[in-house]
């Protein structure tokens, strides 16, 4: 008898362990963001000072969006070899609306303060529905080798 209700309270004990372990492991957190502060970027153009090698990679420092998530076309502040640059997102990691592609990396190009790129050439593709994107992007998709 005493040996039937000690292995009954055990098995409470582990059918109520195992269930707090299950909610644990649910998130109730917010959505993850595509870019933010402080992410790490790829500089996807031949400019000079996305190219030559450094310790540090570049870090996005200010996002110019009204939530401070950046999507692809968002313009952002990077720190990249102790200066300030504007870069504009041209692809990210996390998986975006229907029919965008997701990127291995995410991938920026810099640009001048009035909108130019800083490089003549971008080396990866970028992604087709930043033609539709609200800006005058025009220089970058014209210097873009392709398309995905």
């Amino acid at each position: 008898m005493a040996l039937h209700l000690l292995s009954r309270s055990l098995t409470g004990l582990i059918v109520e362990s195992s269930s707090v372990i299950q909610q644990n492991t649910f998130s109730v957190s917010a959505v993850a963001a595509a870019i933010q502060k402080m992410t790490r970027v790829r500089v996807v153009d031949n400019s000079p000072l996305g190219n030559t090698p450094y310790h540090r990679s570049p870090r996005v420092i200010h996002v110019y969006t009204k939530n401070g998530f950046g999507k692809v076309g968002d313009k952002v502040l990077l720190a990249i070899k102790g200066q300030k640059k504007k870069a504009l997102i041209v692809g990210h990691k996390m998986p975006g609306e229907r029919m965008s592609p997701r990127f291995d990396s995410n991938n920026v190009v810099l640009i001048e303060e009035n909108g130019n790129p800083t490089g003549t050439r971008i080396k990866v593709p970028l992604p087709t529905h930043l033609r539709k994107v609200k800006g005058d992007y025009s220089k970058v998709l014209a210097i873009a080798s392709s398309f995905v």
